[in-house]
């Protein structure tokens, strides 16, 4: 799904996603990144939801995000709150769902101005059976 520019192009915005990857101001991304308003987008070394550890939110945790918003893949999953109890500790909030809804819910948090940080979770054998 390709989205409809704004005026908030020179924070990095979601501009398209489908079940493969995602675009961030129009460049495209195959594999699992944060993404902050005002940093270029990373690489997140998650290869899946279920490789997920409590390090890889300390990763996050550095930026000092107000909240997390984590992109779970095709569908939405929970993760265990002992995973978050660091953001959590430092009141840093955390919100899980399916990656699509992830990032129109960043875009709208970021447009409001909010100290929001988009983990999203780019599984390519998601849905292959092993």
């Amino acid at each position: 799904m390709k989205l409809h520019a704004s005026d908030t192009q020179k924070y990095q915005t979601v501009t398209g996603y489908d079940e493969t990857g995602v675009e961030i101001n129009a460049q495209r991304y195959n594999y699992s990144l944060v993404v902050l308003p005002e940093v270029p987008p990373r690489a997140w070394d998650a290869p899946s939801f279920d490789a997920i550890t409590a390090e890889h939110f300390d990763i996050i945790g550095a930026d000092s995000p107000d909240v997390v918003i984590l992109g779970t893949g095709a569908r939405q999953r929970f993760i265990h709150p002992r995973m978050t109890a660091a953001l959590t500790m430092r009141r840093i909030g955390v919100e899980c769902m399916d990656s699509q809804a992830a990032c129109r819910t960043y875009n709208i948090l970021m447009g409001e101005g909010r100290k929001v940080t988009l983990a999203l979770i780019i599984d390519h054998n998601e849905g292959n059976p092993a």
